[in-house]
């Protein structure tokens, strides 16, 4: 599903504008990254939750050369689905 197919859908479903979805989906995307940056986590019971992961320092592999390269730590996003939304997937 696209960004326009949610908003399609959730304009419908709310019987809201389009204008309006998009500017609700936008606006919880925005909140989601301003607190990740934080190092907040982001909990929707049922749903999933969000939060950042620290990755170490590590060695890699330079796939068109071989050559061994250092990939430096960085933070990730992580999303851990919930338990209502793994036994609707399944």
């Amino acid at each position: 599903m696209t960004k326009a197919e949610l908003i399609e859908k959730m304009a419908k479903e709310a019987k809201v504008t389009k204008a309006a979805a998009n500017k609700a989906i936008d606006s919880f995307v925005d909140g989601v990254k301003k607190a990740l940056k934080k190092g907040d986590k982001v909990i929707l019971v049922g749903f999933g939750t969000f939060s950042v992961t620290q990755r170490k320092a590590r060695k890699g592999r330079n796939p068109q050369t071989g050559k061994e390269i250092k990939i430096a730590a960085r933070k990730a996003p992580k999303f851990k689905a919930g338990k209502a939304l793994k036994s609707a997937v399944k």
